[in-house]
């Protein structure tokens, strides 16, 4: 039987590599998921290694609040004073401090260079000392000495076109500075940083750019002949203040290593569920092919059950058969990944989202995950038919167009997919209604929930095709003539096939729906809230919508002559009642900007905060019981805890707040933050908003490339990119199931053609010409790709609403215009899908048709 299963595969070398396409894709997202993310974490942990190479033991600041937590990601700094003690300890061979904060460099064309997100990096230098702490290589060029030169990295001296002795910009705390380039470099190991830049300044120009005189980020230690590195980091231990620590050199990169992975992990996590999403949805393609050609092989089963087969050997010989096309084709799709993860690199630079690389990690995890997983997933699948294929028997070898008969259970079908549903329904109503659940458990109950509901529609989809495909065939059949009809007829010839055709598309359909009506309600809710706070002429934002720009930019429009009011807000973290809270600090004139409803106070109160006033969300006070008159304890990074005084409560509009939990007066802010920034400012103008005023704040901020002017329409456009980039990533994300699903109707189409030749032969044969043919092939795709939207799109906007519902989301708004461009696409879908098979139907020889068994 083997031999046999075998020969029978390589007979039928088309059908087995249509039904390999999905597997191959699947495993190809899984391979390259791995590929892209391992070599991520390489680049990474090459990169702090190197940094901590020559380290004994380091000395960093620590936010109070844990991992680092502060207003603008970095950690507070600590005293200079500290330098001189640890360089006085008997285990200490030489210790070195160091700047490490964020700088933006600035192009020839007076913009800022940077990729996306990715973070402009700066760093400190001893141009005369010992490098043996300066995890960076020149180039070319010499070390910065002084106030006007700076080294920058070799990534962007090369794209920006950069040489020694250029000018290029820099900016930190204010205006941008203008330095001149006196060496290029690179960090060893790595092939790019991805999008971040690097400017290195010699260590007193830091001091001043970033206004930490008298202050470090960070002491690098080495050890006396003898000394172990732990020795050393319990000597240095008793003289570290509150916002210090220290560690061993190998443990900080491992602990940079750690942090970092623990995003990458999600990232990956994040990925491999869309890897799943497209096997999920292969795996349906894979159950309807076999199922298929199981059908078409009645003949030749009974035959072999004549000859003797047992039920048995028919069995393992169709999972045989399945186990050679999962395996090959996860090998196949192990090394796609190879590709597929330049093309995953690819869109997330094209998004903005820009990380290191280094040389290509192609693990023995990804491997053996990879193949098992593609080769279970084809056997999984392959079961049903499998079992199908032992009720074949041995009288149909001599019957004309014998079928397998019915199951036992098969008229309970309807039944069982409206209990599947029930019972997917409830389980995700766990994961997003139930208390005490983990993150993990609670995605978990979700995913498969969210699995059951599309395989219960599955299910039901055999029962919903007929009354479906008489509906949407309609057109087919009225406009196409007898090509039409037939198309039309077709599709619900085998209700049963066509369901499980359609349903492949339907998951992806669904899912994408899913994204874009949550998405729809998010934009929807935020434009409400801007609509209902933004009481201003402009705001100013960053050049990227979201980073922190410095307190500089807001004070230079205040000189632009016509300017009423110009009031910033600052954003930072604390804790309060043992858990993290926003912090925001206001201008007391924020009101005549902003405007929020007040549940106990006024306008005025952002103008009576004072040194100890504060007024909290409407939430934090009902969660905590607090009341104007009570008093709150907050705890900043810096380890200080203050108590504030409740002057006011006010109620945030339900998309977005511009407040955190407790707002404090800007004054306030600023002694209690170190490097405070605004996360954007709000501007009136005599005049409104006119060409004349926008041209005057424009020449205004020159000086501060990173941030930007913008009218409330523009605002909001450009605070809903984020939005769009991820739903656009999610969308590439799920066009690979979406694909899975065409190829799919295609296995569906080119089987069925096989299926019914001579019956093509006979319309040949009465009149019907080859172009008639081809109509009715894609009308009949077009028809199932139809069904497969009717269920998808439903589905997902009943999903939507239910996870909307559950995680109280703002807004629940459906994108119709959306959805109509989803059924448009799902018809185009249709008519690709059909090219193949419409073309071979077309090309049939009408004698050998006719002699066709």
């Amino acid at each position: 039987m083997i031999r046999v299963a075998l020969k029978g595969l390589a007979g039928r070398k088309l059908r087995a590599v249509l039904t390999a396409v999905a597997i191959v894709l699947g495993v190809a997202m899984i391979s390259g998921t791995y590929v892209l993310t391992d070599t991520i974490k390489s680049a990474f942990s090459t990169v702090f290694t190197q940094v901590y190479k020559h380290t004994d033991a380091i000395v960093t600041g620590k936010s109070a609040l844990g991992n680092n937590r502060n207003n603008n990601g970095l950690p507070p700094s600590f005293p200079e004073t500290l330098l001189g003690k640890v360089r006085n300890l008997p285990g200490v061979e030489e210790a070195t401090g160091g700047i490490s904060d964020l700088a933006h460099l600035v192009g020839r064309d007076g913009k800022v260079i940077a990729s996306g997100g990715a973070p402009g990096l700066a760093f400190s230098v001893h141009p005369h000392g010992d490098q043996r702490f300066n995890p960076l290589e020149l180039v070319s060029g010499t070390w910065p000495v002084g106030p006007h030169e700076v080294a920058i990295d070799a990534n962007t001296a090369s794209k920006k076109d950069y040489k020694l002795g250029d000018s290029i910009g820099v900016i930190a705390r204010g205006p941008e500075q203008t330095f001149r380039i006196s060496g290029i470099v690179k960090i060893g190991g790595v092939s790019s940083l991805g999008g971040a830049t690097m400017a290195i300044l010699d260590f007193p120009t830091a001091q001043k750019l970033f206004r930490k005189e008298g202050r470090l980020d960070s002491i690098s230690v080495a050890a006396k002949p003898g000394v172990k590195p732990q020795e050393l980091v319990k000597e240095i231990q008793p003289l570290l203040p509150p916002t210090a620590q220290v560690r061993t050199g190998q443990a900080q990169a491992k602990q940079a290593t750690k942090d970092t992975n623990g995003f990458l992990s999600i990232f990956q996590d994040f990925l491999l569920a869309f890897a799943g999403v497209a096997l999920f949805v292969g795996s349906f393609v894979i159950a309807n092919t076999l199922s298929i050609t199981i059908a078409q092989r009645t003949r030749e089963l009974a035959t072999l059950r004549t000859l003797g087969a047992t039920r048995r050997q028919v069995r393992n010989s169709v999972l045989l058969e399945a186990f050679v096309i999962g395996a090959l084709a996860s090998l196949a799709g192990l090394f796609l990944g190879l590709a597929l993860a330049k093309g995953l690199n690819a869109v997330f630079v094209s998004l903005g989202i820009d990380l290191p690389q280094a040389s290509t990690v192609f693990a023995t995890r990804t491997i053996v995950v990879s193949m098992l997983v593609g080769t279970g997933i084809t056997l999984l699948a392959s079961l049903r038919p499998a079992i199908r294929a032992t009720r074949v028997p041995p009288i149909s070898a001599v019957r004309e167009g014998a079928v397998l008969p019915p199951g036992r259970f098969a008229r309970f079908g309807p039944h069982a997919a409206l209990l599947t549903i029930a019972a997917a329904t409830a389980l995700m109503l766990v994961g997003l209604l139930v208390g005490g659940l983990t993150t993990a458990q609670r995605l978990l109950s979700i995913g498969v929930g969210a699995a059951g509901v599309f395989l219960g529609v599955a299910m039901l989809a055999k029962t919903l095709v007929p009354p479906l495909a008489r509906v949407l065939g309609w057109p087919a059949a009225k406009t196409g003539g007898a090509a039409g009809e037939l198309a039309r007829g077709n599709a619900m010839r085998n209700p049963a096939r066509t369901a499980s055709t359609a349903s492949a598309l339907m998951i992806g359909l669904a899912l994408v729906t899913l994204v874009s009506v949550l998405a729809a309600g998010l934009k929807t809710r935020f434009e409400s809230a801007v609509n209902s706070v933004f009481n201003a002429d402009y705001a100013l934002t960053a050049t990227d919508n979201f980073s922190p720009i410095s307190i500089a930019s807001s004070e230079a429009l205040t000189r632009v002559p016509g300017v009423q009011v110009v009031s910033g807000v600052r954003a930072g973290q604390g804790k309060a009642f043992g858990k993290d809270i926003g912090v925001t600090g206001v201008d007391g004139n924020v009101s005549k900007v902003i405007t929020v409803d007040w549940q106990d106070g006024s306008q005025a109160v952002p103008g009576e905060l004072g040194h100890d006033g504060a007024f909290v969300s409407k939430d934090f006070a009902t969660k905590h019981h607090l009341a104007v008159g009570d008093t709150v304890a907050v705890e900043t990074p810096g380890g200080k805890t203050v108590d504030f005084v409740v002057k006011a409560v006010f109620s945030p509009p339900k998309g977005g707040s511009p407040y955190g939990d407790v707002t404090i007066s800007s004054t306030r802010f600023d002694s209690l933050y170190e490097n405070p920034q605004n996360v954007y400012s709000f501007v009136r103008m005599a005049g409104g908003v006119t060409p004349a005023n926008t041209a005057r704040l424009t020449a205004a901020l020159q000086p501060f490339p990173d941030a930007k002017i913008q009218t409330e329409t523009q605002f909001k456009r450009n605070q809903e990119r984020g939005i769009d980039m991820l739903l656009n990533l999610l969308y590439v994300l799920l066009s690979l199931s979406i694909i899975v699903s065409l190829f799919g109707i295609v296995n569906t189409l080119v089987l069925t053609v096989f299926e019914r030749t001579r019956e093509l032969g006979m319309l040949r044969a009465v009149g019907m010409t080859r172009r008639q043919v081809r109509w009715m092939i894609r009308d009949e795709s077009v028809i199932t790709a139809l069904i497969g939207s009717a269920l998808g799109i439903p589905v997902g906007v009943v999903l939507a609403l239910m996870v909307g519902y559950a995680i109280k989301y703002p807004a629940f708004t459906v994108p119709w215009g959306t959805l109509v461009v989803f059924v448009i696409a799902a018809v185009v879908a249709g008519l690709i899908a059909a090219i193949f098979p419409a073309r071979r139907a077309g090309r049939l020889n009408v004698l050998e048709a006719l002699q066709y068994e």
